[in-house]
């Protein structure tokens, strides 16, 4: 059985990871079989949105395709904190939920400001050589954050 402290470890390393543009090495986190979504409900419909859904290969995709967008360059900041970490069934997946801060800053430094929040539900696999990130929906609260951000949370 792997720690939670392990696991809490690859939640953040994440993370940083992100914050610091490393695709390979946020890739390098996931299984073959990875999904990624990010997901929020809207009270107008009554229904959930998914505004990005991704296998590993269209994760690829995505981050290789990033020099391409008309993005916004703000550097993003996460800051995760774990709440739940559970075993799942056959005891080599573990779900992790944890809130998620994302806070963006002025390329002049000028400004730091709240860009999301929400919630990481990640579901991990153990395996001889370590932890591999299977799944990762991003569920936001807010349905706004304007255009320009291709980079996953």
């Amino acid at each position: 059985m792997e720690s939670p402290q392990t696991i809490e470890a690859l939640i953040y390393k994440s993370c940083l990871i992100l914050d610091d543009k490393d695709f390979d090495g946020y890739l390098g986190l996931c299984d073959t079989a990875f999904h990624y979504s990010v997901s929020t409900y809207n009270p107008e419909i009554r229904k959930d949105m998914i505004w990005l859904e991704h296998d590993l290969e269209g994760m690829k995709t995505l981050f290789s395709n990033l020099s391409k967008h008309n993005s916004n360059y703000y550097p993003l900041s996460r800051r995760a904190r774990i709440y739940v970490v559970e075993k799942l069934e056959d005891g080599l997946k573990t779900k992790v939920t944890s809130a998620l801060q994302v806070f963006r800053t002025s390329l002049d430094g000028g400004v730091t400001e709240l860009f999301a929040m929400g919630k990481m539900i990640d579901v991990v696999q153990m395996y001889d050589e370590g932890l591999k990130f299977l799944d990762r929906n991003i569920r936001l609260e807010a349905r706004m954050l304007g255009f320009g951000f291709h980079i996953p949370f």
